[in-house]
């Protein structure tokens, strides 16, 4: 399965790192674009100039691990296409030109189903595909979540648990599964 990856679902730390660990496990290619990819460094720079640069090294090594996964929106294809927030149109664009089943987003109400229909695609939030995950592979996922845990608490000198971290990371039905 070929999965477009939203900007926002791999700007967000604890998200992206779940999404590209199934990723990595094989569960799904992701795929992005250029303009993606920059739209995330963007906001990244609202941390600061640490919080961009942070975000250009976690690009590099992103497109490192997946020279495949980038595709341009193609510029016919997007001049024909609609979508109700016309900036997440090259998102769209990218999923019809690299052939992608799914476009991963939390933002359902600018992806609308009949629309991405049209074009052969479904609409995922990143909770209930890592979920999905989770139930073929509990194993695999909770590695990867034991990991980012691990990661976050280091990182934040709190002591997290996993329930809560992948709760405030908007993982609510992955974190209430890991933890039973």
């Amino acid at each position: 399965m070929k999965a477009v990856l939203d900007t926002c679902v791999i700007y967000p730390t604890v998200m992206r790192e779940m999404l590209l660990g199934a990723a990595k496990l094989g569960h799904f290619t992701p795929v992005w674009s250029p303009r993606i990819l920059e739209e995330w460094a963007r906001a990244a720079r609202k941390l600061g100039p640490a919080g961009e640069a942070q975000a250009r090294a976690e690009i590099a090594l992103a497109q490192v691990n997946w020279p495949k996964a980038a595709f341009p929106a193609a510029t016919n294809v997007e001049q024909r296409l609609w979508l109700p927030d016309s900036a997440d149109i090259h998102v769209l664009a990218t999923a019809v030109a690299s052939s992608a089943d799914v476009i991963v987003t939390v933002n359902a109400k600018d992806f609308p189903r009949n629309i991405l229909f049209e074009e052969g695609l479904e609409r995922r939030d990143p909770d209930s595909l890592l979920h999905g995950i989770w139930q073929s592979d509990p194993d695999g996922i909770t590695d990867i979540a034991t990991r980012v845990l691990a990661e976050a608490n280091r990182l934040s000198g709190d002591q997290w648990t996993l329930r809560a971290l992948m709760k405030k990371a908007r993982l609510p039905r992955l974190g209430k599964a890991l933890s039973t």
